[in-house]
């Protein structure tokens, strides 16, 4: 575990039991302005994230001592720091899987680092974005203040994951419009290297979490539309 000074660039966790994989995001990340913490297991990374001061995490799935799905779990209790998941070729199930545990997206090994490095970027632009607006929205009993990013419904606090809350700010945005796969990769992702089927993930998750509250509707080979 190596722990750095803060940079404005943005901190990075990486989190792999490979030293060489390890090194090598560390090259890249490094020479676009961020600072890089290493983690070898599942343990280290999430005494790492538990002191805070991490911008953003990468996490491998198949790590010793606590899997990369456990370190999400234990994590999305606390914090909505962006996390993306590495896995390794042909893992559907374990994509979905990261997915709904609260991760906000995914990497397939063997990867290419500078699209790493961009994914990193875009979810980072993200939730700064996001943070930067104060209006709060209200559509029907559901409210969500963007400056605090928090959701209720009918005052009744709901537990949004980080990525789920960008979605749900998107669809708020956009009430009676319908929005394609792609856009809302573009708008709440902030990036189109995600998977569309990580976008039925998180509406899936929204459904169930915000009940009858809100009424999203699929639209067949085009995306959803939240409904007036």
């Amino acid at each position: 575990m190596d722990v750095q000074a803060r940079s404005p660039g943005g901190r990075i966790l990486v989190v792999d039991d490979e030293r060489s994989l390890r090194l090598l995001l560390r090259v890249y990340l490094v020479r676009e302005g961020f600072e890089v913490i290493e983690a070898a297991t599942g343990e280290q990374a999430l005494s790492v994230l538990r002191a805070g001061g991490v911008d953003l995490a990468l996490v491998d799935v198949m790590l010793p001592e606590v899997d990369g799905f456990e370190v999400v779990r234990r994590i999305r209790a606390r914090s909505s720091v962006p996390i993306i998941m590495v896995t390794a070729r042909g893992e559907e199930t374990n994509r979905v899987t990261g997915l709904e545990l609260g991760a906000d997206d995914y990497v397939v090994k063997p990867f290419s680092a500078p699209e790493v490095v961009a994914r990193v970027r875009a979810h980072l632009r993200r939730v700064r974005g996001f943070d930067e607006s104060g209006s709060v929205l209200r559509v029907g009993t559901v409210e969500v203040d963007r400056a605090s990013r928090r959701c209720t419904v009918n005052g009744r606090a709901i537990s949004l994951t980080r990525r789920e809350f960008d979605l749900l700010q998107t669809l708020l945005d956009n009430v009676g419009r319908a929005l394609t796969r792609d856009q809302l990769l573009d708008t709440a992702w902030g990036t189109s290297f995600v998977s569309p089927k990580t976008v039925d993930v998180h509406v899936s998750s929204l459904r169930h979490k915000l009940g009858d509250a809100l009424e999203i509707s699929s639209l067949r080979g085009v995306g959803y539309r939240l409904e007036s």
